[in-house]
């Protein structure tokens, strides 16, 4: 489709998509490719430590490159389907969603993708969301250099999460379809994989590793999990052994806050945890902590008083 088409009419193109809060057109063309050119020059890199005391790599671009993730984002990438399986990154699915199809289940099996988004490549990016079937070869490979760094993905980019639902679609369709024809559930969060049902669990490791292995991505050894019905099941953060709610303890938490808000009064409350933040933005915080548990479980009652009990002291 592309095969004869010249650099007026892939300039053309580029600036049908918008990027740029450019008017010029010449402008508009000369700093995508200038940005392009210089894509080290506009990230700022640093590390951030995680809970196992291990530090993860943000690669946080400069506002100009942000803005033009967020249009490639919002007017090519979310116009492109992901797979059913995948239930992180895009509007309309959320934690519950993705917990929801693994309760009740006699098995969960947990697995975690290593160091996924520095191992999706320059090309899985170009030949996933700009192949030349859909974009001039030379636009796909600028729209490509715009959303990696370094060769790879990055964690920072507004377009990094859902680029790799689109690398992980094939696996996704493939995997789901022969877990659904061995009566295993499936699902994906970003790099993490959730399998439920009564299954063989070697097996589905097997096919895992396998699959990953094509893709150039391997499986987190020390992030295997296997959880049966006789303990609590969790998935991303969520009980699932008979329905779908917010830890015990999270809530056991804030029912402890609440019954001392009510004894002691908010202001003596505050002093005696020794928090520094004034009483309103506490308040703030802890009602958002009661809205999570009834995002999870709307119709849990308990937790609507508590919800108006709160924003009554707050107003």
């Amino acid at each position: 489709m592309w095969k004869y088409i010249g650099k007026k009419e892939c300039n053309e193109f580029l600036l049908s998509l918008f990027l740029i809060d450019e008017k010029d057109n010449k402008k508009y063309i000369n700093k995508l490719y200038s940005i392009s050119n210089n894509i080290d020059k506009n990230y700022r890199i640093y590390k951030i430590l995680k809970r196992n005391g291990k530090y993860r790599t943000i690669y946080e671009p400069s506002k100009t490159l942000k803005h033009i993730q967020k249009q490639i984002l919002k007017n090519v990438l979310e116009k492109r389907q992901i797979s059913s399986y995948a239930k992180a990154y895009h509007k309309g699915v959320s934690l519950k969603d993705n917990a929801l199809v693994h309760v009740n289940k006699k098995i969960i099996l947990k697995l975690d993708i290593k160091s996924f988004f520095d191992n999706i490549s320059f090309y899985q990016v170009y030949s996933s969301c700009f192949e030349i079937e859909l974009f001039p070869k030379s636009v796909g490979m600028l729209l490509t250099q715009l959303c990696t760094y370094d060769g790879h993905l990055t964690q920072g980019s507004p377009t990094s999460s859902y680029i790799s639902n689109l690398v992980m679609r094939n696996f996704d369709e493939e995997l789901g379809s022969w877990c659904n024809n061995h009566n295993i559930s499936y699902t994906r969060y970003s790099d993490d994989m959730t399998f439920s049902g009564d299954f063989i669990v070697s097996d589905v490791i097997r096919l895992v590793r396998k699959m990953l292995y094509k893709l150039g991505l391997e499986l987190n050894q020390d992030k295997i999990s296997i959880i049966n019905n006789s303990n609590s099941q969790y998935v991303t953060g969520l009980v699932v052994n008979e329905k779908v709610q917010v830890s015990k303890k999270y809530r056991n938490k804030i029912r402890q806050e609440i019954y001392y808000i009510k004894k002691y009064g908010i202001s003596s409350h505050i002093n005696r945890l020794n928090i520094s933040s004034s009483e309103k933005d506490y308040l703030k915080k802890l009602n958002g902590r009661i809205l999570y548990v009834l995002q999870i479980d709307e119709n849990n009652k308990e937790f609507l008083e508590y919800k108006k009990y709160i924003r009554d002291l707050i107003s």
